[in-house]
């Protein structure tokens, strides 16, 4: 049986990996369906075809980056042998992912979202999700550990004050802070355990 239309001419795997370049660096709105033609070598036309609109291109490209460069952090969290180790690795594995020579400076999670267009909702909304996850995945893993005598209610306040920390030495990157720098900011998150533990 014949196949119908042009077989395609590029690599879709290798097309996302440029998509996510852009908007990493450009964010969501700042990124247009001509930067990413041009990043991608591809026609708009084709990058509807294969990858459909915009906003599933970025959903796609946000699965890729989680996979990818959003995997050490979580993969430290898991990987602790307790929950203060493990909060303290991912700390430190955001760091060094953030302040990576060959990325920019900041977690596109955090820092990718639109701000203003009102038909940008449902990425912010998927954005907030997915940060969501982050604190729910740092709240699973305190509760894990047994040692851990904390009632519910300040697990939740333990896993939202870590998701802020993360969130913030993604903002501190971006603003220019070395990973010194930011190993100072851990130094004092993991300062607070005790207390925030008691």
């Amino acid at each position: 049986m014949a196949t119908r239309g042009r077989p395609r001419t590029f690599d879709p795997d290798i097309a996302l990996r440029q998509a996510l370049d852009v908007f990493w660096e450009r964010g969501y709105e700042g990124t247009s369906l001509n930067d990413l033609a041009q990043a991608m070598g591809i026609k708009s036309a084709s990058i509807y075809a294969c990858f459909g609109s915009k906003e599933s291109l970025f959903r796609q490209v946000m699965a890729l980056y989680g996979a990818t460069a959003g995997e050490p952090p979580r993969r430290a969290l898991r990987e602790g042998p307790t929950a203060q180790a493990a909060i303290h690795a991912m700390l430190q594995a955001t760091a060094d992912q953030i302040t990576h020579p060959e990325h920019p400076h900041y977690c596109m999670l955090i820092l990718a979202a639109p701000t203003g267009a009102v038909e940008n909702h449902a990425v912010r909304e998927f954005l907030a999700d997915r940060r969501h996850d982050m604190y729910v995945e740092i709240k699973d893993r305190l509760a894990r550990d047994g040692d851990l005598q904390v009632p519910p209610a300040g697990l939740e306040a333990m896993a939202r004050y870590y998701t802020t920390v993360v969130q913030g030495l993604s903002i501190q990157a971006r603003d220019g802070a070395t990973r010194a720098e930011l190993e100072t900011v851990i130094t004092c998150a993991m300062a607070a355990w005790q207390t925030l533990a008691s």
